[in-house]
């Protein structure tokens, strides 16, 4: 039996069929390279491709048995897919990156030799991406206002590129978020951590699944979860209003006290009823954005549901734990001992 640590590659999957070849060709280097110290296992979640992603990473796990899929029955999001791949993963450590490989797996032996000097997570920080400049300026504000207001410091131009140990993972076990920003949830459990600077690449093949709309939803998602700071700015708008209201009826007294001619037309009454009309709204939205959050998460139910498991080693079909991520009867726990990966379905639990 190896004494050898294991490594998890966990990689969500969306529409990348014409990546995932290459990508499994790089992990399979990387991994050769690192094989005198630890063994491998590639773990995608595919998050209910329309293309034939699954299709070609169940024919390459017919000659490569460190693959392990999971698909699951619809796309239930970025973060919680990757929530998911933790959840399911083996290893000692687990390294997260993107299938579009333009994060480079050839940095996990350096991820790897901090985390052997203590390091609990060990991140890529984005020195550079190759995409417009107003893009990136973009991206590197909503970095600099969720690090702001966050109640606990998130690291600035880091995205889900990381390492983590394993004890990360049995703290985001107790995660039960339905709208989870994970480098928020990761950055707040402490333990030492530590980043790495790298170039991003270009895009291999395909188009991003990930647009200007799913940026601004993560974003919101990022503020929300890890901040008060917005409640807390909702309570001194309120102040702030009240002082100017109550400053305001003296002046306006002396003002028509003091000079007959002082203006009492309608305008100036509507504006100030659409300005705080306009507050209100702000301020309701703000705190529609937390209900929401407590109303999902007392409501109950899987994070995500998987509909099928691929892969060679047994596994036990059903929830990994009792309500975050939940399997269907249709989940598959396969393989006899030396067969070749095949997917074969067997009950689980209801």
């Amino acid at each position: 039996m190896s004494t050898r640590k294991l490594i998890s590659f966990c990689i969500p999957v969306f529409n990348e069929s014409g990546n995932v070849e290459r990508l499994i060709a790089r992990l399979q280097d990387v991994s050769e390279s690192l094989s005198e110290r630890y063994d491998f296992e590639f773990l995608f979640t595919d998050n209910c491709s329309e293309d034939d992603t699954v299709d070609k990473l169940k024919a390459a796990a017919r000659t490569e048995p460190r693959i392990r899929i999971i698909r699951l029955s619809r796309n239930f999001g970025f973060q919680r897919s990757i929530l998911t791949n933790y959840l399911n993963a083996r290893g000692d450590a687990l390294i997260q990156l993107d299938a579009d490989l333009q994060d480079p797996p050839e940095l996990a032996g350096d991820f790897l030799a901090l985390w052997e000097r203590g390091y609990k997570v060990v991140y890529g920080i984005r020195r550079k991406r190759l995409e417009s400049g107003l893009m990136t300026r973009f991206r590197k504000a909503g970095y600099a206002l969720i690090r702001q207001l966050s109640d606990e410091p998130i690291p600035l131009d880091a995205g889900d590129f990381r390492l983590i140990d394993r004890v990360i993972v049995e703290a985001l076990q107790e995660y039960n978020d339905y709208a989870p920003y994970l480098r928020g949830a990761i950055a707040t459990l402490g333990y030492p951590q530590t980043g790495i600077e790298y170039d991003r690449a270009r895009r291999e093949a395909g188009n991003s699944n990930f647009g200007i709309t799913a940026m601004i939803r993560l974003g919101m998602d990022g503020l929300f979860s890890t901040s008060m700071v917005p409640l807390r700015l909702a309570t001194w708008v309120g102040i702030a209003a009240l002082a100017v209201s109550v400053l305001a009826i003296p002046v306006y007294a002396i003002a028509r006290y003091t000079d007959p001619t002082f203006p009492t037309g309608l305008a100036s009454v509507y504006v100030l009823i659409l300005l705080s009309m306009g507050v209100n709204a702000l301020l309701l939205g703000v705190f529609g954005e937390y209900i929401g959050r407590i109303f999902r998460n007392t409501r109950g139910g899987p994070i995500t549901i998987i509909q099928e498991r691929f892969e060679a080693a047994p596994v036990q079909a059903g929830p990994v734990k009792a309500d975050p991520v939940k399997a269907d009867p249709m989940d598959a726990a396969t393989l006899e001992p030396g067969q070749p990966p095949r997917a074969t379905l067997s009950p689980g639990e209801g």
